[in-house]
């Protein structure tokens, strides 16, 4: 019998997060990545109010904490305009380094992950060159640099979501690249899995032609999405589900959960009170299987889930199965 693998487990957590759910995961995680810290576009960190995240961290042993650093506007939205100024700024840029350190010695962190999304094509260079002068700082003071990317297919794909991001680069700068593999389906989107395999796996081919497979972190979504259809793009909104509210929810309308072969998915339809007819897509043992396969065929580091608010004991039943994870 083949000798199990050693990954890495990183999970994103609110601090608001049920405490059973979370010492659920501990046991499972080497990284518990704390969403999120802000920053001005000085430099200056906004805090976040996560005691609960590190002291159960520490509690349980073996689980670095990371800050999650996103640039948020006041209303919580990404914003490639706070990004822009901070990036344009090579001494706001340096502030921003220095005082990330200094959290991270104060509170007795791990390391910290870069999560900007939508940056702007004219920044992205600056992105990298951010992240890179993180890492090399944050390594010598005993700290790990990780970088959240947009699910890109090819080098120029053309949208907000992706141009800000250069693979290549950052898998140069960072320790570690936490590929978002997952939103195929989303809120405002048409009905469709979370994370359809076809889709993960045309985002890792491209992925390991521009970065080193040891430094990837594969994105797992552990949630779902119930859609009221008919879908009008623009108009509909889909309901953001547990996987244990999918199948709950499946029970208690007396449906069956079939299973998408192609997609590596489960989904099912059903009518509710009013007659309207909804479908939803969310993750079981069977797709977790599916998506922890390729940790293996593609020779990762490990994974990233997003996120570990609602418990899913199969699906962490099916990790430690499979895998050793790594303890710091």
């Amino acid at each position: 019998m083949n000798e199990k693998e050693t990954i890495i487990v990183n999970g994103y957590a609110y601090p608001s997060i049920d405490p059973d759910s979370l010492a659920s995961w501990l046991p499972s995680l080497t990284l518990l990545s704390n969403f999120s810290y802000g920053f001005t576009p000085e430099g200056d960190i906004i805090d976040l109010d996560d005691e609960n995240l590190i002291r159960a961290a520490q509690e349980a042993g073996g689980v670095g904490n990371l800050m999650v650093l996103t640039p948020l506007d006041s209303e919580g939205v990404f914003s490639n305009e706070l990004a822009r100024q901070l990036l344009e700024n090579p001494a706001a840029r340096e502030n921003l380094i220095d005082n990330i350190i200094n959290v991270l010695y104060e509170k007795e962190l791990f390391g910290v992950d870069f999560d900007f999304e939508y940056v702007l094509a004219e920044n992205r260079d600056q992105y990298t060159a951010l992240v890179a002068e993180a890492t090399e700082r944050c390594n010598q003071a005993g700290f790990i640099v990780t970088v959240a990317l947009a699910p890109k297919t090819s080098r120029d794909q053309p949208g907000l979501l992706y141009q800000g991001h250069d693979y290549f680069g950052m898998g140069q700068a960072a320790n570690f690249v936490l590929l978002m593999t997952y939103e195929w389906g989303y809120t405002y989107g048409p009905p469709l899995p979370v994370a359809p395999l076809p889709s993960v796996r045309r985002v890792l081919d491209y992925g390991v032609s521009e970065i080193p497979p040891d430094k990837i972190l594969m994105g797992m979504p552990n949630y779902g999405y119930d859609w009221t259809l008919p879908f009008v793009q623009g108009e509909s909104r889909a309901e953001k589900i547990s996987n244990g509210e999918a199948v709950a929810r499946a029970a208690r309308y007396g449906v069956a959960i079939e299973y998408n072969e192609e997609y590596q998915s489960p989904y099912y339809y059903y009518y509710d009170e009013e007659n309207r007819e909804h479908v939803v897509w969310f993750e079981d043992e069977r797709s977790w299987q599916a998506k922890l396969n390729l940790v293996s065929e593609y020779g990762f580091a490990g994974i990233s889930i997003w996120n570990i608010m609602p418990p899913f004991e199969g699906g962490r039943a099916i990790l430690e199965s499979d895998f050793n994870i790594l303890k710091v």
